[in-house]
């Protein structure tokens, strides 16, 4: 997979993207993330890629002409991106189903805002999908891009060790994950609960799905309730 990344900040993603599971997944070929400063390609001599909004107000507005000749060129260079993607405060709220989709593509371009906003033609014509992390704003979309890029590339074949642990990871299923304990066994007195000692598989996944439901009612009403998990057996 490859993801392009537009950014007036390149600088900012190196000690993400050098790191981790995202490196080791860079190393094996398993995804290729180019960055790209959109100053690269403003026209005249400030480099400049925002101006004052028309009709006046606070801030600064990303120009059109710069990120229409980056997305533009980026385009024809190999296959086309299956998305190009806006990170901003207004678009469609990211979860763990988008991370899905997109890890499915071959190829996606995000573009990381900064400033007041964008011009609004680019939402309107150059853009095929907005994504926010949620209903805050930050001081640009360098960190979402982060970590959009983290959660599609977990996802994509090889990159973590065990499929298991992207099965049983939370909102898999619409449900949290269970609870996880390790050595040892009694620590000041709180003990890992005997099902998961018994030695008996089926027990435990029977009793790691109750405490996912459970957890999920508990702390996340709202997708209990959205996905009728009462109502599954």
């Amino acid at each position: 997979m490859r993801i392009d990344l537009l950014t007036l900040f390149p600088e900012m993603f190196g000690a993400v993207f050098g790191q981790s599971i995202l490196k080791r997944a860079w190393d094996q070929g398993l995804v290729e993330i180019v960055l790209t400063n959109i100053r690269d390609y403003a026209t005249d001599k400030h480099r400049s890629v925002d101006d004052k909004p028309y009709g006046g107000g606070a801030g600064m507005v990303l120009m059109c002409g710069p990120l229409f000749a980056a997305v533009e060129d980026l385009q024809q260079q190999g296959e086309p991106a299956d998305e190009v993607i806006l990170l901003c405060p207004q678009g469609q709220r990211f979860t763990q189903q988008i991370a899905g989709e997109l890890a499915g593509k071959k190829r996606i371009i995000l573009i990381a805002g900064h400033y007041e906003g964008f011009d609004e033609r680019i939402r309107e014509h150059l853009v095929s999908r907005e994504i926010s992390l949620g209903d805050f704003v930050l001081t640009g979309g360098e960190v979402p891009a982060m970590a959009v890029v983290d959660a599609v590339v977990r996802l994509l074949p090889g990159v973590l060790g065990a499929a298991e642990s992207i099965e049983e990871e939370s909102f898999r299923n619409d449900l949290l994950e269970y609870p996880h304990y390790t050595r040892p066994a009694d620590f000041r007195g709180w003990k890992v609960p005997e099902v998961l000692v018994s030695g008996h598989h089926e027990v435990i996944r029977q009793w790691r799905l109750q405490e996912s439901r459970e957890r999920t009612r508990r702390k996340r009403p709202d997708l209990y309730k959205e996905n009728k998990l009462e109502e599954k057996p």
